[in-house]
């Protein structure tokens, strides 16, 4: 069967690929940037993969007409844009128009519990899609799932940011919300057993896992699964505005993310039916189970995908593509370069920079330049990077973003998305036996050049001892 992939480098796309080509399937994957879309060698015979922007009408046409089934996990949650519900609802209008041309039977939307008359903006969105997905001439089957739980999940993410740096919490009440968690390896199974199965055609469905527990509870499963000792203290009197700071502050999370959990989090999202466990003949896993399995990917440095490696986890708002050429007009560039003793090793070295590793030297300095980059609002360094060893196009290392990740060739190509008056690159290259390190700077504004100028002075101290430690 072809299958039509959207959402292809998001946080379930790229678990769900691998899983569909196991199956026998050929699937056409949709993105928005080619350049950062990254399909392991074993997939690439079942795998066609098209540029489309479900904002732009015409890009729809890159669909082909013999699609099979469709899945669409295309969400908006964290976006930059005030009015993301309003552009879920012209990308879903757009897709059914398309889909309604092609031979497509089914349309699998993966979305949130929608079991409250007060919703969210976000699950009020999602709901909006759900019924504009309902017009169209295929079979919908919607699946609405509430917390995610696993590796490289938002939810994981927060969970453990949380627990493992406050001893002591002191919480807003929406904690004291319950909720119905579910792992990601239950609803892949979910995704997997629907596809072009009569059984839920036109059709909505709750999924969650057996145990209906608080985010306070969910937080002290996490703690019980790590052996730490956590006291959580709720009082009335933390605002949403607050919620979302404390979270932003001491999560990896973005603050558009945090406010739209916050809203979200107030809800309670408890499956009424749980029917589809005996249609589809799942048994979904327990809490504990769920975070024990994600604790092991991570220890094991096997996190298949992670929310954000997703472009918004930060505040990269264009293709990767247009900035992959690192510009020199107009820019203030920073050139050191140093011979290597061993190829293999500095190319490793370079490819496990940022997040556990830090960088070589000087980190109390990138450290601080994380803290005020949250002060202004910006990602900081909390991100971290996905795995330790292996880099992609599209990746985050810490307050950067992987354009261009080529370790045959010896080049990195990382875009700063701190905060900055101008915008930023780092670039790692080995010519021969010679590393070569730039950063460029494009200032905007009398602002970007004084900022410049006032960063000067510790590039010499950074960037001669990284270079050093690269190669050393």
């Amino acid at each position: 069967m072809k299958i039509l992939l959207t959402g292809a480098t998001g946080y379930i796309g790229k678990r769900l690929l691998p899983i569909l080509v196991e199956k026998g399937h050929d699937v056409v994957c949709c993105v928005r940037d080619k350049n950062r879309f990254y399909c392991p060698d074993e997939l690439q015979h079942k795998v066609e993969i098209i540029e489309v922007d479900f904002l732009k009408k015409e890009s729809l046409l890159q669909i082909p007409d013999n699609i099979d089934a469709a899945y669409y996990l295309i969400h908006s949650m964290s976006s930059s844009s005030d009015n993301y519900d309003e552009l879920e609802q012209i990308s879903a209008h757009h897709f059914v128009e398309r889909i309604n041309q092609t031979n497509t039977k089914q349309v699998i939307y993966l979305t949130g519990i929608v079991n409250d008359n007060s919703l969210s903006k976000h699950l009020s969105s999602r709901k909006n899609v759900e019924t504009i997905l309902g017009t169209g001439t295929f079979a919908l089957t919607a699946l609405r799932a509430g917390i995610i739980v696993g590796s490289g999940s938002a939810s994981f993410e927060i969970i453990r940011d949380l627990v493992i740096k406050l001893p002591v919490m002191i919480t807003p009440k929406w904690l004291n919300t319950k909720c119905q968690p579910i792992a990601i390896t239950d609803v892949l199974e979910f995704l997997i057993k629907s596809l072009l199965n009569p059984l839920t055609y036109n059709q909505s469905f709750d999924i969650g896992g057996p145990d209906i527990l608080t985010y306070k509870e969910m937080l002290l499963g996490f703690a019980k699964a790590k052996n730490l000792k956590r006291w959580i203290f709720t009082i009335p009197v933390m605002t949403p505005k607050l919620s979302s700071y404390w979270l932003y502050f001491v999560t990896s999370t973005s603050y558009k993310l945090a406010t739209a959990l916050v809203s979200s989090m107030k809800v309670e999202v408890i499956c009424k039916d749980s029917g589809i466990n005996e249609l589809l003949n799942i048994h979904p896993m327990s809490y504990e189970e769920a975070l024990s399995r994600a604790l092991i990917k991570v220890n094991e440095d096997k996190v298949a995908s992670s929310w954000k490696d997703s472009l918004v986890s930060g505040r990269f708002k264009n293709n990767i593509s247009k900035f992959m050429k690192v510009p020199k007009k107009d820019c203030f560039i920073d050139r050191r370069k140093m011979e290597i003793i061993n190829r293999d090793y500095t190319m490793e070295r370079i490819w496990s920079i940022g997040g556990e590793t830090g960088w070589y030297y000087g980190d109390w300095l990138w450290n601080i330049r994380g803290f005020i980059d949250k002060l202004f609002g910006g990602v900081g360094l909390r991100r971290g990077r996905t795995n330790k060893h292996s880099i992609h196009a599209g990746d985050v290392l810490d307050f950067w973003r992987v354009l261009y990740a080529n370790k045959e060739e010896g080049k990195l190509i990382l875009f700063a998305e701190m905060k900055l008056p101008g915008e930023a690159w780092l670039e790692f290259k080995i010519i021969g036996n010679t590393l070569y390190q730039s950063a460029t700077f494009r200032p905007r504004g009398i602002l970007g050049k004084l900022y410049w100028y006032s960063v000067l002075p510790f590039h010499g101290f950074i960037f001669n001892g990284m270079l050093r430690r690269l190669i050393q």
